[in-house]
């Protein structure tokens, strides 16, 4: 069983060999041959051995030595071959690959050009290299996370601390209930802490090694740019380069990742006095709050949106009103289908966003999401219904079979369970379970009490990481609900304004329709505002996302200027040539019309 020590390899981890070889210490050889066991602290290159500071004392003293080469102890491990302990002589240029006079003997026969490494170094002059900067930088950030941890640990500890003192305060008013709504509370959040301690006790000890790591390479590659030759700096480039590089990734991937956390309790408004009993309800909402840290010099991840074409929905000869798409979704082909709220039809478009299939509806829809390949659920503003339609390959549509709810819902979409994630409006709970036949289940998660009207508020559902996400326009709000944890994320920022359509984007990123500000603003699962982008459109309404996350379909809410617009998602390089997700989208389909 593996003891967690240093040689313990990690399946999928570049082997470290550099940092174990630097971290083993080095006994000086004149003192072991009289039985010393004396450090190492210098390496003479001509005499081949490692000496201490008294015996490479002789070198500064005796003429015969003063044109002997000392380099310090660790920069010999840098310079000399790892299976035959000499010099790295040789360069081959066919494998791209040092190597000694051995190697090139035995394990480069075959190869045609093995160049003298001091012939093809030249004269370095610099003090410095790239790797001193990309380790600093990496160092740097490090050593932020590591107080971070600390500071947000505290911070942890102090919030739950301050949740404590807020229910004593409320307690005065009715002491009975508070007295049970503490023990409640407290030990919820006291578990949450708990399992956010361990987590950040993780991350910091993972941190701790990579600092550990840049570390002993910075003090590496210092030394050797500082008293080494133009061969041994040339030879340290080559070494170290992919290991620097691995391990720097890694600090700057967590970088990236990193937010600090903390906990707060906020009150509900309307409150439920006894005889109901406290396990009824808990008149508040515990909340894990996530703090994106300012990291300088971070790599650039730029989103845009590069406008194209879009098709206006006119009035045509059997509308009766202009067309309001009031929910849209994608078939799992590709093609698109709305709901046109004005004119009680159910549209299907293709990929180019050609009108091929129609159908009358007998009341007024609200939203569709697609069930199954060929059939897909409709809900209506007026009627407390779920009405299911077939729609063929060739875009014949016909009803299939419609039920009863008690509910009347302004947004649908599925669960990972094939269930029916509804948000409702003029009822209580925000958010409900239904099943495909209709069936109310019961939530796990305690939403707040308060009823929407319609229009004012979205949901959707994050299947991979169990979450509700629920748009609040009138509040100007996006709530992040965790249904294994029952907290919550609330955000509330300048970019979000009248936030309306919803939809699970690209990396199960959050992408929602702003539409006070014209905009279509991308959230983290915790929270953080990744971007927010104008998209040449008057008041964004929904937004729905294809089946493989690479294609999404825009409507708005504007009188006399309803479009429909395609994006499709790009691959972009950042500044460091590492490929990474942008959520970068480009207009398709034909010119406007």
């Amino acid at each position: 069983m593996a003891d967690g020590g240093e040689d313990d390899e990690v399946p999928g981890r570049v082997k470290d060999t550099l940092c174990k070889r630097r971290v083993k210490e080095i006994m000086c050889q004149p003192c072991l041959s009289k039985d010393k066991k004396i450090v190492a602290d210098k390496f003479c290159s001509t005499c081949n051995e490692f000496q201490c500071i008294d015996c490479s004392g002789v070198h500064n003293v005796l003429a015969i030595f003063t044109s002997h080469k000392l380099l310090n102890a660790n920069v010999a491990h840098v310079i000399r071959c790892d299976q035959h302990q000499k010099v790295l002589d040789y360069f081959c240029e066919d494998e791209n690959k040092l190597c000694c006079r051995t190697c090139a003997i035995v394990d480069h026969r075959a190869c045609k050009s093995i160049a003298e490494v001091e012939k093809i170094t030249g004269e370095i002059t610099s003090s410095s290299s790239n790797l001193d900067d990309i380790l600093q930088e990496a160092k740097y950030n490090a050593e932020d996370i590591a107080r971070d941890i600390i500071t947000s640990k505290d911070q942890l500890v102090q919030d739950v601390q301050e949740i404590q003192a807020k229910i004593r305060e409320m307690r005065d008013d009715v002491m009975s209930m508070f007295d049970e709504l503490e023990v409640a509370i407290v030990k919820r959040a006291k578990t949450l802490q708990e399992e956010t301690l361990d987590n950040l006790e993780k991350k910091k000890l993972q941190i701790e090694k990579y600092l550990h790591k840049v570390t002993a390479y910075l003090e590496t590659v210092q030394s050797i740019f500082k008293t080494g030759t133009p061969t041994q700096k040339f030879i340290a480039e080559q070494r170290m380069d992919n290991e620097v590089n691995f391990v720097c990734r890694n600090v700057n991937e967590e970088c990236q990742n990193f937010q600090t956390m903390t906990i707060s309790f906020d009150f509900d408004e309307q409150l439920n006095l006894p005889p109901k009993s406290i396990t009824d309800f808990v008149p508040g909402q515990l909340t894990l709050k996530y703090h994106p840290r300012e990291i300088v010099n971070a790599v650039n991840q730029v989103m845009t949106l590069t406008p194209g074409s879009s098709i206006e929905l006119k009035k045509t000869g059997d509308d009766f009103e202009q067309p309001f798409y009031s929910g849209i979704d994608f078939l799992s082909d590709g093609r698109i289908v709305a709901v046109d709220n004005n004119n009680k039809k159910l549209i299907v478009y293709n990929e180019k966003l050609e009108k091929v299939g129609s159908y009358q509806l007998s009341y007024h829809p609200l939203s569709v999401v697609a069930v199954s390949e060929d059939e897909v659920a409709i809900t209506s503003g007026r009627e407390c219904i779920i009405d299911f339609l077939r729609v063929s390959k060739v875009n014949e549509i016909r009803s299939s079979r419609k039920y009863n709810v008690t509910t009347k819902y302004d947004s649908i979409c599925l669960n990972h369970n094939s269930q029916f994630v509804v948000g409702t409006f003029d009822y209580q709970i925000p958010v409900e379970i239904i099943s495909l036949a209709g069936e109310p289940y019961v939530f796990s998660i305690n939403f707040p009490k308060k009823a929407y009207t319609e229009d004012t508020s979205t949901c959707t559902y994050i299947q991979n990481s169990d979450k509700v996400v629920l748009t609040d326009r009138n509040e100007h709000t996006v709530y992040i609900y965790d249904v294994k944890t029952n907290t919550r994320v609330v955000v509330k920022d300048k970019p979000i304004k009248e936030p309306c359509g919803v939809a699970v984007g690209p990396s199960d990123t959050i992408l929602i329709c702003s539409n006070g500000t014209d905009s279509i603003v991308e959230l983290s699962q915790t929270g953080q505002i990744l971007s927010s982008h104008k998209i040449g459109m008057i008041f964004p309404s929904k937004i729905c996302v294809s089946r493989d996350k690479s294609i999404l379909v825009v409507t708005n809410s504007c009188l006399g200027n309803m479009k429909m617009q395609k994006f499709s998602e790009v691959i972009i390089v950042n500044s460091r040539g590492r490929s990474v997700r942008h959520t970068q989208f480009t207009l398709e389909g034909e010119n406007n019309r």
